[in-house]
């Protein structure tokens, strides 16, 4: 967090969607701080939270629930299956779709690493009345559907989402 974004220099007229984003970063930095004695990072715990209810997704699958691409998942898979965590199996005739399968010590995990997360969203929360953490529940998933929606009607109408790297053949 740079200086100008600590607490004490943030102004009550901030716009939402800075306070939402430093928010958001402070809830990845304080888990991060909690995952690491498990080797796990940030990037691994989304594709374990995914796994843990639904085991066996392809691997396409995955990337759409996580909302990342192939690529960026396919190497965070790599790590994952590095560490024991996973296993991919190609399944059902197709030979080269890949499915992912948590082993027993990725099941066996969960029950180390959802603590640390509930115990950031209790550090996070501390001193907010529970009517006001409903609420702002509330408020977050307003905005995330507005955006949803907002999104939608871009794509319906031709936007593309642009890549988050630039190739090499693309650049200037």
């Amino acid at each position: 967090m740079t200086p100008q974004d600590r607490p004490e220099h943030l102004h009550k007229d901030e716009r939402i969607a800075h306070l939402v984003r430093l928010a958001g970063r402070g809830f990845t930095r304080a888990l991060q701080i909690r995952l690491a004695a498990h080797d796990v990072n940030f990037g691994h715990w989304v594709f374990l939270r995914i796994l843990w209810d639904t085991d066996g997704l392809s691997q396409r699958e995955l990337s759409e629930r996580a909302s990342l691409t192939e690529p960026t998942t396919h190497t965070a898979l790599q790590r994952l299956e590095a560490l024991g965590y996973l296993e991919r199996r190609k399944m059902g005739g197709n030979k080269r779709r890949q499915h992912v399968f948590l082993t027993p010590m990725g099941q066996n995990l969960r029950h180390q690493l959802e603590p640390m997360a509930l115990e950031v969203n209790t550090v996070a929360l501390d001193g907010i009345a529970e009517a006001d953490q409903a609420r702002l529940r509330e408020i977050l998933l307003m905005i995330i559907g507005n955006l949803q929606q907002d999104e939608d009607l871009g794509v319906s109408e031709g936007r593309k989402m642009p890549p988050t790297r630039v190739s090499v053949e693309t650049q200037p």
